[in-house]
């Protein structure tokens, strides 16, 4: 008996990978984004920045230097401290790239029209293909504002914390061509209540670098502790203060920072978060003996804005891979993309996206014209806003994304694994300088400044008319924000206002399915509880049609 010639294992039906493609010319809400908020703007730079991020040869950095985890050495093979962390040279060529196209430092250069537009620009489209590398990036893109605070450090600093030129080496900043800084704020007893930090600072002479003190205690999350310096707060005599630290000191030896461990992280992995003690480490005075919070939260205002940013890249990160998908696999005899539910679902995922492109691009803006008392105010109310609403939509998003890639999502090799590595991302801007419930009372605090009524209206005023589930939001915030709400309402008064504005913007940059859908939905209450329950009304052609990675 002959055994009949079967092939089991013919691979088809399976998608091919996203590579080879423009992450930012295929963008088109986050380009008609900056259009609206940055008209001079010269896209250039992100045109070929978005070509390299979305190459094959960058798509295997990003995986090598998650797959190949920092791993910490306290001591040499001779028993001497050493205090290193080492990464995988993927990790390293990924640092390059993202300081090479000045996503750390160009606002602070002077370089060209809106540079924070610009840099949160090529930030979020970094973040599509990593994200985790950019904790470091994104603080010493921030520590710029709170260093002026001395100014002897700041002067021989700045020069190097805006070269383009990456440095890895553990040497004295004099003999680097470039650095990158981190802070240290949280400890194991307070978390989010820094002024309940115990690491105690003693006065220990002055020098070129100002007053000095000697450092000793702890931090329970220090980031990217390979930087060449940091921002951290310690108890003074006349209370918490701000200290400038360096891992190499001016005299070339290493300065008493320990490394305890690493934290084995969700996410992030490619990134080293440690815990760290200060064994009497030299510390330089970074503004005045007792206003260490105020100081270094001008840093962690920053920090905020890039989680609102680095989230919106990985929503559209998640969004890209799911229509990927969907458009090249087959069920029930046609495409995943024409499935009716299928369809729902992509087009609501897509109206989040471009609607946390719009907000956190707006934020961006403001930090671009703080000459202006309306974006000061805008600066500070919508801040804590966007970090806070667009960060809770994100961990949603990416579930609902995941699962329209199915079992393929779910696993960690190969194009789609991507999908885990940007679900496990999710949660940590959330987390990240101040929760949820951080940002919902900072924004309470915030509407104290100025006339926060006022400027909410005239931000919406634009937009008005457009459509009555939003001109209906638009007549209500104006008395809950001056009523201020409770701690009790915090929470849902930021949600409104993110909504408020992400439909006002949406209403003015995005095409008429877009911003007549998401109103509908979101400030209409014609939508459900989960994704994929849009009205039979909406054009779900048009709005997957612009969302789409590739032609």
């Amino acid at each position: 008996m002959s055994t009949p010639n079967i092939t089991t294992h013919e691979v088809f039906n399976q998608p091919a990978p996203l590579a080879g493609y423009n992450l930012f010319d295929t963008n088109h809400a986050l380009r008609d984004a900056l259009r609206f908020n940055a008209p001079q703007l010269d896209t250039a730079p992100l045109h070929t920045l978005g070509a390299a991020l979305g190459t094959a040869d960058m798509q295997a950095h990003a995986r090598l230097a998650n797959v190949h985890t920092p791993e910490l050495h306290t001591h040499d093979r001779f028993g001497r401290r050493i205090d290193q962390v080492e990464f995988h040279p993927s990790y390293h060529a990924l640092m390059s790239a993202a300081v090479g196209a000045g996503l750390h430092g160009l606002p602070w250069a002077g370089e060209g029209a809106s540079p924070h537009v610009q840099r949160a620009a090529g930030f979020m489209l970094f973040t599509e293909l990593e994200p985790s590398i950019l904790c470091p990036i994104s603080m010493t893109y921030a520590v710029t504002p709170g260093l002026r605070g001395n100014a002897a450090v700041y002067g021989e600093w700045a020069p190097l914390l805006q070269s383009r030129v990456y440095d890895p080496r553990l040497t004295v900043y004099r003999d680097k061509p470039g650095v990158t800084m981190g802070m240290g704020m949280t400890e194991k007893q307070g978390g989010s209540d820094v002024r309940a930090n115990t690491t105690q600072a003693v006065r220990d002479g002055s020098d070129a670098w100002g007053e000095r003190y000697a450092l000793t205690g702890h931090k329970w999350f220090f980031s990217a502790p390979m930087c060449d310096a940091f921002l951290v707060l310690a108890q003074a005599p006349a209370g918490l203060t701000c200290f400038f630290l360096p891992r190499v000191l001016p005299d070339g030896t290493l300065n008493a920072i320990r490394i305890q461990r690493l934290k084995d992280k969700l996410g992030n992995k490619a990134n080293a978060s440690s815990e760290v003690e200060f064994h009497g480490a030299s510390a330089w005075l970074v503004g005045e003996e007792g206003r260490g919070v105020p100081q270094i939260l001008e840093m962690g205002t920053m920090t905020r804005l890039d989680c609102a940013l680095g989230t919106s890249g990985l929503m559209r990160q998640a969004l890209a891979l799911a229509l990927n998908h969907t458009a090249q696999r087959s069920a029930f005899g046609k495409l995943l993309i024409d499935q009716p539910l299928m369809k729902n679902v992509l087009a609501d995922i897509a109206l989040e996206s471009e609607a946390a492109t719009a907000l956190a691009i707006r934020l961006a803006r403001a930090f671009d014209r703080q000459d202006n008392a309306h974006e000061r105010l805008m600066a500070r109310l919508l801040t804590p806003v966007a970090k806070f609403w667009i960060c809770k939509r994100g961990s949603h998003l990416a579930q609902e994304a995941m699962e329209c890639l199915g079992g393929n999502g779910y696993v960690e090799e190969g194009g789609e694994g991507v999908m885990a590595r940007v679900y496990r991302e999710m949660p940590l801007n959330s987390i990240w300088e101040g929760a949820g419930n951080i940002m919902a009372l900072d924004l309470l605090r915030g509407l104290r400044k100025g006339d926060a009524a006022a400027a909410l209206a005239q931000e919406l005023a634009p937009a008005r008319g457009q459509h009555a589930a939003l001109d209906r939001l638009v007549d209500a915030l104006p008395a809950r924000v001056e009523a201020m709400a409770t701690e009790m309402e915090a929470r849902r008064l930021a949600q409104d206002v993110a909504l408020a504005v992400q439909a006002a913007l949406l209403v003015q940059t995005a095409p008429a399915a877009v911003h007549a859908a998401f109103c509908a939905s979101r400030l209409g209450g014609d939508w459900g509880h989960a994704f994929g329950t849009l009205g039979a009304g909406v054009d779900f052609d048009a709005i997957v049609q612009r969302a789409m990675p590739v032609a």
